[in-house]
């Protein structure tokens, strides 16, 4: 990450709290940004974020305020961020994740709040339907069975000798371990494949579990679309080629880190759309109204340099397929 944007990010996040003082006396509308993770991660998404809400008419710091809450990983701290964000009365809450939807779900139910999660809202029961979501939820979905399959398809053909892949999660986000292993067991069954869970909620549990693969001769790693693994792809592509591990990665930056492949939603775009809702919802419109917004914007990338090194032959179709081929 570049240090500029970082020091940028900082400094937003810092300016949030008179921002907010500002807000509380009636000169601007104050929305609750809940992240589970850390503000360095997530600059390019908080861009994204502002850009919706450019679009919706609406400019931080001149229109709106922002008050960011960050758990820094730590789940057990989202009650308390949530209550603090009910406490100065924000307008609208926008939380990433399972975890920090649930907590917002927990402590309001009149706050307007808006999730960018790929699980089903309406198996979560978040919403009562797609289309009319009900209550004071609504939000970002991605269709996250379909992504898992697909990735662990095209995983398959880049390593086509491939029978034992391991699969890393985050049993901190145990609604998201369980669906993808759901859906990666499913997915492994049609492609003759053996899954093997790791857990790695920490970064040194990545390198472990990383080491473990490698030690354990995996042919494979497959890595969970869960918050806090989606953002450590630099760390991840490192190790996958220092262990010479073919892996598949949710996010782009992986490939563009050096990683093999990567297939999942656009995230940006998420946090785009996110920051629309919220500005339709600044300007009165009610979350039980607007329906349930589902991502149709997925990206394939390859990296045939790491293919190279990994010593695979990335098959012709699958660059003609590919969103992005990195050299």
């Amino acid at each position: 990450m570049r240090r500029r944007e970082f020091i940028t990010l900082l400094s937003g996040a810092a300016a949030a709290w008179p921002l907010a003082a500002r807000a509380q006396q009636g000169t601007m509308p104050l929305i609750g940004f809940l992240d589970t993770r850390t503000p360095d991660v997530v600059v390019s998404r908080v861009n994204a974020f502002r850009q919706g809400l450019k679009e919706a008419g609406y400019v931080e710091g001149e229109s709106v305020a922002i008050a960011y809450r960050w758990a820094e990983n730590k789940y057990e701290r989202l009650p308390e961020l949530v209550t603090d964000l009910v406490r100065r009365q924000v307008a609208v809450i926008v939380a990433g994740g399972v975890p920090a939807i649930f907590a917002v779900k927990a402590a309001t139910t009149t706050v307007p709040a808006l999730f960018i999660l790929a699980e089903d809202p309406v198996g979560l029961g978040l919403v009562a339907s797609l289309a009319h979501p009900g209550g004071n939820l609504t939000g970002i979905n991605f269709l996250s069975a379909e992504v898992t399959t697909k990735r662990l398809e095209f995983l398959r053909q880049l390593v086509p000798h491939a029978a034992r892949i391991a699969l890393l999660v985050n049993p901190s986000d145990a609604t998201r371990t369980e669906v993808t292993l759901r859906d990666a067991e499913a997915a492994a069954r049609t492609l003759n494949l053996q899954i093997e869970a790791f857990n790695a909620s920490t970064v040194d549990e990545i390198d472990a579990a990383f080491e473990k693969s490698a030690h354990e001769k995996f042919d494979a790693l497959f890595v969970e679309a869960t918050p806090f693994l989606a953002v450590r792809f630099v760390q991840m592509a490192q190790l996958a080629m220092f262990y010479r591990l073919p892996v598949a990665h949710y996010e782009r930056g992986f490939t563009e880190a050096g990683g093999l492949m990567s297939y999942g939603a656009d995230i940006s775009e998420a946090y785009r759309q996110a920051g629309v809702y919220s500005g339709r919802i600044l300007k009165g419109e009610k979350p039980s109204d607007l329906p349930v917004v589902q991502s149709s914007k997925f990206e394939f990338a390859i990296n045939t340099r790491a293919a190279r090194l990994l010593g695979l032959t990335v098959p012709t179709q699958l660059l003609a397929t590919a969103d992005e081929v990195i050299e």
